[in-house]
């Protein structure tokens, strides 16, 4: 299985996984996946029905909030949050790097006002990830 990047007990996200890590995620405690990758972004990847079926097969709440870095629209962060807020227990988003799942994490972060902006560049480095796309999504929104 592809690294687990832990960013608080609720949520931890990692690169593309495959369909037998789901029963692994249920077994470490997982309660929901939520899938940020749009369809066909690699010909190796799992459909997202397939992944909703292997999340089913093993007890686990399914999401697809499909995105690309210039794509994100407020919506999608939300609807991240919204996931977050509604399970019991730890969430693990994942896309092809575990970057964009952390951006749309973080834009609501400062958004809600938990998080600075000029402190994504720290917040990025200690998971081992960018967050200049989630700083370019907030000069480009107003924030």
């Amino acid at each position: 299985m592809t690294a687990l990047i832990k960013i608080n007990d609720k949520l931890s996200v990692a690169g593309q996984i495959e369909l037998e890590d789901f029963a692994t995620l249920a077994g470490l405690g997982f309660k929901a996946v939520i899938n940020n990758r749009p369809e066909g972004e690699e010909p190796t990847q799992p459909a997202s029905a397939e992944e909703a079926e292997a999340a089913a097969k093993n007890g686990l709440t399914y999401a697809h909030i499909p995105v690309t870095g210039p794509s994100i629209r407020e919506q999608d962060v939300r609807d991240l949050q919204a996931v977050l807020a509604k399970t019991e227990g730890p969430v693990l988003a994942h896309c092809r790097s575990g970057t964009r799942s952390l951006t749309l994490f973080a834009i609501g972060e400062v958004l809600d006002g938990r998080m600075k902006r000029e402190d994504l560049p720290a917040f990025g480095a200690s998971h081992g990830l960018d967050m200049r796309g989630a700083d370019a999504w907030l000069a480009r929104n107003g924030h």
